[in-house]
C-alpha cells in the first residue's frame, strides 16, 4: 500500500485527515517561507503548498505527498500567521465585521510516478463584530498566535465567526472535498489509505 505522508506540522490538518480514516506519517517540511514573495494570496498559497511537498517528496520514492498552506485576504491585505499578539490585535480590529476569504493551497505529489495535482480552496469568512475587551482577551489565549489569519475555527474563535460560506475544512486548513478529488486526479480513493 502506498504511504500517505503529510508534510506540515499543523495538529489541525492531521485530525482532519485521522477524522476521514486517514492516520498519515508526519514529516514537516521546515520548507523556509520567506524565499517566495508574491502579492497574490491564490499563486502564493498553491507556491508554498507545492514546495512544501516537494521537499519532503524528495526523500521518497513510494509514496503521497501532501503539502498545505493558508493564507486570509481582507481588503486586499494578506495574512500568514501573526508574528506576536500586538499584530494578532491589530488584524482582529480590522477583521471585526469584516469579510475575508481564506485560501488553502494543496499540493499531492505521487512519488512513485512523479505525478502532482495542486489545487487551492477558498472560503468566504464572516468576522462577528466584537469589542476591543474581547479581542484582546481571545489573543490574550495564544490560538490565534498558532493560525493563519490569527483565528481557529474549531477553537475558541469559531466563536467570533458569524457564518462561512463555502467548504468549512479549508478554514481549518485542509479541504476534504479537494482531496478527495485531487486523490481521485491520482488514481486513488479515499478507501485506499482506510
Amino acid at each position: 500500500m502506498t504511504k500517505f505522508i503529510l508534510a506540515s506540522a499543523s495538529p489541525a490538518r492531521l485530525k482532519l485527515l485521522k477524522m476521514i480514516g486517514i492516520s498519515p506519517q508526519v514529516e514537516v517540511s521546515n520548507y523556509d517561507e520567506s524565499q517566495i514573495d508574491l502579492l497574490n494570496p491564490h499563486n502564493l498559497v498553491n507556491t508554498l503548498a507545492e514546495n512544501k511537498a516537494l521537499t519532503v517528496a524528495s526523500n521518497h520514492n513510494d509514496s503521497l505527498v501532501l503539502g498545505c498552506d493558508s493564507v486570509l485576504a481582507v481588503n486586499g491585505e494578506i495574512y500568514g500567521k501573526p508574528e506576536n499578539e500586538e499584530v494578532a490585535i491589530n488584524r482582529w480590529r480590522s477583521m471585526a465585521g469584516n469579510v475575508g476569504k481564506l485560501y488553502t493551497g494543496h499540493a499531492l505529489i505521487n512519488t512513485e510516478n512523479n505525478r502532482k495535482v495542486i489545487k487551492c480552496g477558498i472560503t468566504e469568512v464572516y468576522f462577528a463584530k466584537v469589542d476591543d475587551e474581547t479581542i484582546k482577551a481571545y489573543v490574550a489565549t495564544g490560538e490565534p498566535l498558532k493560525c493563519a489569519g490569527s483565528f481557529a475555527l474549531e477553537g475558541k474563535g469559531g466563536f467570533l465567526i458569524d457564518k462561512i460560506s463555502g467548504c468549512h475544512s479549508n478554514v481549518i486548513g485542509l479541504s476534504l472535498p479537494l482531496l478527495r478529488v485531487m486523490l481521485t486526479e491520482l488514481g486513488y480513493q479515499i478507501i485506499d489509505f482506510w
